[in-house]
């Protein structure tokens, strides 16, 4: 048999084709297009997500026998708001997890309603990236949309809807709209009356290994699947990332490097941060994760090369880095802002240090370097809650450097296991949809008997020991530059 992880990303949708054993048969990567209609804003077409998703599933087939595809799944990008009125026709683009366009609604969520309820409503606080802000934004902003909404989604699940028919979503995307009850794994009828809507326009909640539906007939003639092929209810990016390499169960760790990054604590209990720093989330495997996440991780040295030096050789440029802990020049990776744990919709990335024998090199190193710095914030915090963590797995397009992976294990101070397979979202996404398929009895056997762990990188006494004292300093340059960032917009 055939399982299918379809990871709709912020870029590109990418569609994994795995076997029952595990085994990855293909890949397929379709891109779209991502518009900035205002600075600080940023949309999609769902319409684009669907027809990219149709084409890479047929490309994705075209060498096997269709008829063993038994199971479809989902990996998404958490947070976007995608609207649909009475006839299910789209009513605006997609308002996506990196657009800072709802400032006004997140300090009224924030500062009026207040954190402290927010946290009793749902665990968390709001961000400018979360669903509710998004909505508000929409009530207040584009009145005449609002009262047309019959259906409010998830990007993944507009697909899911697309394919099955299905109005649907899982319990880790939800605990991201922050109209989620997390612990209690319901929607919240308090953040649904702040919100202004009514529980039947939002989708049923399902566990993220639960089967929504199969394949509508339609659907299933044009792709040339079998009618019975299982719709999985899948999961939010990060939790089916976690699924993909393993970080399930009790006390395991997972670091993305994607567009965004991430810090993913997997746990079998409810836990929450006194500071909210951190979001508290359900996790695909049945429990519950907490995870820190920062806006622009990998994304950043995609600017730095791509837009700032204009290269595409990225490893080229990395081999000219030499000693590490020893850059005079940081950099602060908050090209959209930053969630964890500022919740800062106002800060910019930021070079500081240069001086006059500054080099291309020493600028490359600040941002790799300015990454893992971020992502220590994370780990910092969860520290403080006694939750000590000693290595981590690592996934995403940036865990392909060898030297920021060496990197973030000496800024971190901790193992980092290379896998197998760094296939992220999709492999989670195919994985979920065999155990909706019953050919895995839970979340936990798939991932012990599919993910493997091929390397791990140990950090340096030497090394980790320069970068805790360039971490000390990296810390307080965002307080000193938080009221800066205001002034600057």
């Amino acid at each position: 048999m055939f399982y299918i992880g379809i990871d709709l990303g912020t870029s590109s949708v990418k569609l994994l084709l795995m076997d029952s054993h595990g085994k990855i048969e293909n890949i397929v990567t379709k891109e779209y297009e991502l518009f900035f209609p205002h600075p600080g804003w940023s949309e999609q077409r769902p319409e684009d997500w669907y027809t990219q998703t149709m084409a890479g599933l047929k490309e994705l087939t075209k060498d096997i026998d269709k008829s063993l595809v038994k199971g479809i799944s989902f990996g998404g990008q958490m947070h976007g708001l995608v609207i649909l009125d009475k006839d299910d026709k789209v009513i605006r683009p997609a308002i996506l997890w990196n657009d800072s366009r709802t400032v006004k609604e997140n300090d009224y969520l924030n500062n009026e309603i207040g954190q402290d309820k927010l946290a009793a409503y749902t665990a968390n606080i709001s961000f400018t990236g979360f669903t509710a802000p998004k909505i508000l934004w929409v009530k207040n902003n584009e009145p005449e949309n609002f009262a047309r909404i019959c259906k409010i989604m998830l990007p993944k699940d507009y697909i899911a809807y697309k394919l099955s028919g299905a109005f649907c979503t899982d319990v880790s995307d939800a605990s991201g709209m922050l109209i989620f009850d997390v612990k209690n794994r319901k929607w919240s009828k308090e953040m649904l009356d702040i919100c202004s809507i009514t529980e039947d326009k939002l989708p049923k909640i399902y566990e993220s290994y639960e089967k929504v539906g199969t394949l509508l007939p339609e659907i299933a003639s044009e792709l040339g699947f079998p009618t019975d092929c299982i719709v999985a209810a899948g999961a939010g990016d990060n939790a089916a990332a976690a699924v993909g390499t393993g970080t399930v169960g009790n006390g395991s760790c997972n670091i993305s490097l994607g567009t965004s990054g991430t810090v993913f604590i997997s746990s079998e209990q409810f836990g929450d941060t006194d500071n909210h720093a951190m979001h508290s989330f359900c996790h695909a495997d049945g429990h519950y994760h907490l995870m820190g996440c920062m806006l622009s991780a990998a994304s950043c040295n995609k600017w730095w090369m791509d837009e700032i030096i204009g290269t595409t050789d990225y490893a080229g440029e990395q081999a000219k880095i030499g000693a590490l802990g020893e850059n005079h020049v940081f950099y602060l990776p908050y090209l959209m802002g930053e969630r964890s744990p500022h919740n800062d919709p106002f800060a910019r990335g930021t070079f500081i240090g240069m001086t006059m024998d500054t080099t291309r090199s020493d600028m490359t190193q600040a941002v790799l370097e300015g990454v893992a710095f971020a992502l220590r914030d994370s780990i910092e915090i969860a520290r403080s809650l006694g939750i000590d963590i000693k290595r981590s797995k690592i996934s995403g397009g940036g865990a392909k450097s060898p030297l920021w992976k060496k990197i973030i294990a000496n800024v971190l101070n901790m193992k980092i296991d290379v896998l197998e397979s760094e296939q992220g979202p999709s492999m989670g996404g195919a994985m979920l949809a065999a155990v909706a398929a019953g050919e895995y009895a839970s979340v936990e056997e798939i991932a012990a008997k599919v993910v493997k762990v091929v390397d791990t990188v140990e950090p340096d006494a030497d090394i980790t020991a320069k970068y805790e004292a360039r971490y000390q300093q990296f810390k307080q340059i965002y307080p000193a530059l938080r009221d800066v960032y205001k002034v600057i917009q």
